[in-house]
């Protein structure tokens, strides 16, 4: 069935309000406008009540002052004695809400046609240290050098001095020059550090200007301000007036705190509609006030920045002239007057007669009527095919990921529990994983990844899904479904449904949330203890047990191994990743497979011979038990050839009476003699290469629980006292474990010592 005209309707609906919004009469706007989004505080005015507002022709204001009671503290008093402004030494030349600009000091030389000096004004000129707020700023200052034949270096000082930077400027004729293209020709200039405090010019000259001396007589070097560094000939810096033109501009800062650190303490200065920054000119911290977009006045002072009114001055705003101006607080905004429509602006619609609209309205009306119906048959026919084509997708993709078989096998299984399993759509596992983010993955399977989901009832779930799909992954994933839908024991991770209808098929598990027990068993400093690894070697070993014997058809796992076997929040332990599982029917004891499984894990007898029985599970079984007690990894190309295969070292070592020495000694202080001996047996018996000889996981469930209630008591008639203490101790001696604790069939398993581990179906199947 065709979408129900619902959507159409919304469609029409957002036109014609799209429609209305161009023809009706706009309400009053508080756009703000490139000029005014550029507007700042256009008078920095304002001193302390009381207090001298200028000094010469100058302002001076507050956080400024002249006199320590009419500044905000002694590194902004200012000096009027001479009727000229100082800082300290410095003489201030202009004060904005950001920067102060100080007069200049210039380095000079200049020579007669010989080269010899005739004017020196100082090659090596030092700047006094300024105070703690104030830095040169490395964003409007530049070192410049300019001459024909001249070198300058800009110094820094602290401990020691240290070279900043330096610059080389030469020419050849008078006509070298070019304005403002200060790159090396006449002049050069470089970049200033941040932070810098205190500097040294040093001038030098490459000849002395003796080739240069007919068209350039001086050279020069001095930090300065760069927008207000102009010349076009070299007898431009020769004026008097050179050094007054090119000021130095000092950064300041307001304390030493930062804004929120500031605006928690009773000395914080900004006032209202003002914006607070932090300095990051310097190390020493602080912050500077500055008034909001739309407000002038002294940030600094009560009661702070005022409303600028824009409608005042036409080039502060944008009206159309057939517009009123309505000044808003920080801003303003433009409503066209009486028989005009449009948004009033200048550079936008502006406004526009209104007998002009009506032919307007007419033909827009038509057009769009139109458009929206042409609109909507486009759109009902388009949604009908792609309705149909999802529909169509989905089965395809329900068949293609064995929804058929699946639905076959369930039938064919009487009392199966598989028809209580949910079936999710893709849309419920999508919202579930956020769309398969990257985030939500906690794991890749054997044949695929899982995801972390929450469904609409909170339940956290694991979503498993595949990569990519083909016919030999159909079935192990049917396969595994089919055989987790038979399982219902408190050690197997619980199904909780499915979803056949995406593009790959997608599993729904209960969410195991601390992890897999490999993790846990190879982290620096396990918590396991002994008793917590009997506990989950029991725990695993009843999951086993019971999908070898308990369960409606017999289950072979086939890929037993601490990766696969995951804690739940109270460290149950549960068995997961069936994807390689076999069942087996009941009128046989063993299947042929193709080859599959972990290397370090994988049953040798199975390898060489492709025949799998429950006893292959146990084999896998006695190596995780070895992990447990060991700690080590069953398959390590680091370690050396004798150790690198877990199994075949841990019987070498039970036959060589070495066994304590490769136990983890955490379990060998909390256990017994007896009881380890038992267990050392126990994983023997289990790694058997011929499965006759292991025994049924009934059997080992059964000896583990028994082992599980040995209490720990002294080494009593296992050796003699002295041994006993020596045992305990954390360094003990390898000699006290020297008895027998009988044949080991190492010697033949030896051989299947793989090099790595790996998940494999081997390239070769047995019959």
């Amino acid at each position: 069935m065709c979408p129900s005209l619902n959507m159409y309707l919304h469609v029409i609906l957002l036109f014609f309000s799209w429609l209305l919004l161009l023809l009706a009469q706009p309400t009053l706007g508080k756009n703000i406008t490139a000029n005014i989004a550029n507007v700042t505080s256009t008078s920095f005015l304002g001193t302390k009540p009381g207090c001298q507002p200028k000094c010469g022709n100058l302002s001076i204001p507050y956080p400024f002052g002249i006199g320590a009671a009419c500044s905000f503290d002694s590194n902004f008093t200012i000096n009027c004695s001479t009727s000229k402004p100082f800082l300290g030494v410095f003489e201030v030349l202009s004060i904005s809400p950001t920067q102060v600009r100080i007069q200049n000091v210039v380095a000079s030389m200049c020579y007669n046609q010989t080269g010899v000096v005739t004017n020196n004004s100082g090659t090596s000129i030092w700047s006094q240290q300024l105070a703690s707020p104030y830095t040169y700023s490395d964003t409007a200052n530049k070192f410049m050098v300019v001459g024909c034949d001249d070198f300058g270096e800009l110094w820094g000082a602290g401990q020691a001095e240290f070279l900043i930077s330096a610059c080389g400027s030469k020419c050849y004729t008078g006509t070298d020059l070019i304005d403002a293209n200060c790159t090396g020709v006449g002049c050069c200039q470089t970049d200033i550090p941040k932070g810098l405090q205190t500097y040294e010019v040093v001038l030098s000259s490459f000849s002395n200007h003796t080739q240069v001396w007919s068209f350039d007589k001086c050279g020069y070097a001095f930090m300065g301000e760069q927008d207000n560094f102009h010349y076009s000939s070299l007898s431009d810096i020769s004026d008097p007036t050179f050094v007054d033109r090119v000021p130095i501009v000092l950064d300041f800062a307001i304390g030493s705190q930062n804004c929120v650190e500031a605006q928690n303490s009773n000395a914080y200065l900004c006032q209202s509609n003002t914006l607070c920054t932090n300095n990051t000119d310097g190390g020493s911290g602080g912050y500077l006030c500055t008034c909001e977009t739309g407000y002038e006045g002294n940030p600094y002072l009560n009661p702070g920045c005022t409303d600028i009114d824009e409608c005042k001055d036409s080039s502060l705003n944008d009206c159309d002239g057939n517009a009123t101006c309505t000044n808003t607080p920080g801003n303003f905004s433009c409503s066209c007057n009486h028989h005009f429509f449009g948004d009033g602006r200048s550079d936008g619609s502006g406004c526009t007669h209104q007998a002009s609209q009506i032919s307007v309205i007419k033909l827009s009306l038509g057009l769009s009527f139109g458009f929206v119906s042409l609109l909507i048959g486009v759109i009902w026919i388009y949604s009908c095919i792609n309705r149909r084509k999802l529909i169509k997708l989905r089965e395809q993709f329900f068949q293609q990921n064995g929804g058929l078989l699946m639905k076959q096998k369930i039938s064919s299984i009487e009392g199966t529990s598989a028809n209580s399993s949910k079936f999710f759509t893709t849309e419920q596992l999508k919202k579930a994983t956020n769309n398969y983010a990257e985030n939500q993955i906690i794991g890749h399977g054997g044949y695929g990844v899982v995801y972390k989901g929450i469904l609409p009832d909170q339940r956290v779930v694991a979503v498993k899904k595949s990569k990519v799909m083909d016919a030999n992954q159909v079935e192990q994933f049917i396969n595994e479904l089919l055989i987790v839908t038979q399982v219902n024991h408190r050690n197997v991770v619980k199904l909780l449904g499915c979803c056949f209808e995406s593009e790959v098929p997608e599993l729904v598990y209960e969410y195991i949330p601390n992890g897999t027990l490999f993790q846990h068993i190879h982290k620096p400093l396990s918590w396991l203890t002994l008793e917590d690894r009997l506990r989950i070697a029991i725990e695993t070993a009843s999951a086993l047990s019971y999908l070898h014997s308990a369960a409606s058809i017999p289950i072979i796992h086939r890929d037993v191994k601490s990766a696969n076997i995951l804690l739940d929040a109270n460290y149950v332990a549960k068995m997961a990743d069936f994807g390689a599982s076999r069942l087996v029917p009941l009128d046989q004891t063993q299947v042929t497979t193709l080859v599959q499984g972990t290397l370090g894990y994988l049953d040798p007898e199975y390898f060489q011979t492709g025949q799998l029985n429950e006893k292959s599970d146990v084999y896998s079984f006695g190596v995780v038990l070895a992990e447990l007690l060991t700690g080590k990894k069953p398959i390590c190309p680091e370690r050396s050839q004798e150790e690198r295969n877990l199994a075949t070292y841990f019987l070498v070592s039970m036959k060589e009476n070495r066994l304590y020495q490769i136990l983890e000694p955490r379990v060998v202080k909390e256990g017994t003699l007896d009881q380890l001996q038992a267990i050392g047996e126990l994983v023997k018996r289990c790694l058997c290469v011929k499965s006759e000889e292991r025994p049924a996981m009934k059997e080992v469930v059964a000896e583990l629980e028994c082992l599980r209630k040995y209490k720990k008591d002294p080494w009593i008639n296992q050796q003699s006292h002295e041994e006993s203490e020596s045992f305990l101790s954390d360094e003990a001696p390898t000699d006290i474990y020297a008895f027998s604790i009988g044949p080991s069939t190492g010697d033949i398993f030896g051989q299947y010592s793989f090099g790595s581990s790996t998940t494999f179906p081997l390239s070769k199947s047995f019959n």
